[in-house]
């Protein structure tokens, strides 16, 4: 079945563009704005509402596929491509994709993403978020062109088998991290509460004791509030760097004694720390600094994962982080990987090599996006998946559940109409 258009319109996402690099420089808070002048290229303010791209591709029958581009909240920064603007990219789809895609038959999505991925301008890839979105597109167009579902077609062009049951969810709380994480504990979210320890000072203390006492309530509020005695979901908190920054980068025995703390204090819940350290220079520097802090936490049994997520933003940076085993799961942060075949890829070489895989992505996506990516999610099967987009928690975790609960649905039915 032919492609017969290709249709874009501006949209919205779940959340917002920051600037990270001015936010780790000390800008302050008045409300929901940052107060201060933005430092990273692109940005116009500190905080800019999340943009993205809604891309439909119209095929010959009438049936209409479409998928979002959306880019990370922090664009711009750790080695990502620069800010998303719809205004900026529509004329870019239209010029450079919208031609290679109609008259294309949609019968391969594998062929279709790698042929847009390697699309060019001035000797430069597409922007992540453009090849994000429009592989999204392609994947529907073939999973209506052919009659499957998108996770069905996942699976036969890559060789994996759609899950039968659930993948778990995790939840991000952003900074409301105590009534969030309340919200969470109410939905039986298998993985919370992500937390945003972004800031020495305010948020982890100047010897970490902040986030202990975090931890500590975060377990008895769970242990209290609970409705069922067996709920006991993994705590996930993403501490952006902050542990380096109190301890030292590569001073991996005081790192590892307050990880040792930390998982004792969770206990009887198991701990994994998304960005134990952020080196702020380059990849190389990242992985040896990860890779070290993991080596030392195996050798003393100090049962706590690492994941890694700054400096590991594509397919080939996730597959250095796992091949160098540093940290014990990867963050496959999915709008920095540009098309969602690369996604699929990185979850599959995890899982191949004993890395954990943590299908990820970023509150600054779309219902569109995170729909696609529980697709992806059911045929690949990594170890969780993250809730999205926004911070407020019943949405995003509405979204992803919903829709991983109707392929559960459908190919029940499915199977029992062939009986």
């Amino acid at each position: 079945m032919k492609i017969v258009d290709v249709i874009c319109s501006a949209g919205r996402t779940g959340f917002y563009f920051d600037d990270q690099r001015a936010i780790k420089q000390g800008a302050g808070h008045d409300g929901v704005f940052y107060t201060g002048k933005p430092v990273t290229e692109g940005f116009t303010s500190i905080r800019m509402p999340g943009e993205s791209i809604s891309v439909q591709i119209l095929l010959e029958d009438g049936q209409i596929a479409f998928g979002d581009c959306a880019a990370v909240q922090y664009s711009g920064a750790g080695g990502r491509d620069p800010l998303f603007l719809a205004k900026d990219f529509i004329p870019v789809i239209d010029q450079y994709i919208k031609p290679q895609l109609v008259g294309k038959e949609a019968d391969n999505f594998k062929v279709l993403a790698e042929m847009m991925e390697a699309i060019q301008v001035n000797g430069k890839r597409l922007h992540t978020a453009i090849r994000y979105g429009v592989s999204q597109a392609i994947l529907d167009a073939v999973a209506k062109a052919t009659g499957r579902l998108m996770c069905e077609v996942v699976a036969d062009e890559y060789g994996c088998t759609v899950s039968d049951h659930p993948i778990d969810i995790f939840t991000q709380s952003g900074d409301d991290r105590y009534d969030n994480s309340d919200k969470m504990i109410i939905k039986g979210a298998q993985v919370l509460p992500h937390a945003l320890i972004n800031n020495v000072e305010t948020k982890l203390g100047p010897k970490g004791e902040k986030l202990e006492q975090y931890v500590a309530w975060l377990r008895d509020r769970i242990l209290n509030n609970r409705q069922d005695p067996n709920y006991s979901p993994i705590f996930h908190i993403d501490v952006y760097g902050t542990i380096g920054a109190a301890f030292g980068n590569n001073n991996y025995k005081a790192m590892a004694d307050y990880l040792a703390k930390l998982e004792e204090i969770a206990k009887p819940f198991h701990l994994r720390i998304e960005g134990p350290m952020d080196c702020d220079t380059d990849r190389e520097t990242q992985m040896i600094a990860l890779k070290g802090l993991t080596e030392e936490l195996d050798r003393r049994g100090i049962n706590v994962e690492l994941v890694a997520d700054e400096w590991c933003n594509t397919l080939d940076d996730v597959k250095y982080f796992t091949d160098n085993h540093a940290g014990h799961m990867v963050q496959i942060k999915t709008p920095d990987l540009g098309g969602i075949n690369n996604t699929i890829e990185a979850v599959l070489y995890c899982k191949a090599h004993g890395m954990g895989a943590y299908q990820g992505g970023t509150c600054n996506e779309t219902d569109r996006s995170a729909q696609v990516c529980v697709q992806c999610a059911m045929a690949t099967q990594p170890a969780q998946i993250l809730a999205k987009p926004g911070m407020g928690v019943d949405e995003g975790y509405m979204i992803v559940y919903n829709e991983m609960n109707r392929i559960l649905a459908l190919r029940k039915a499915k199977k029992n109409l062939k009986k």
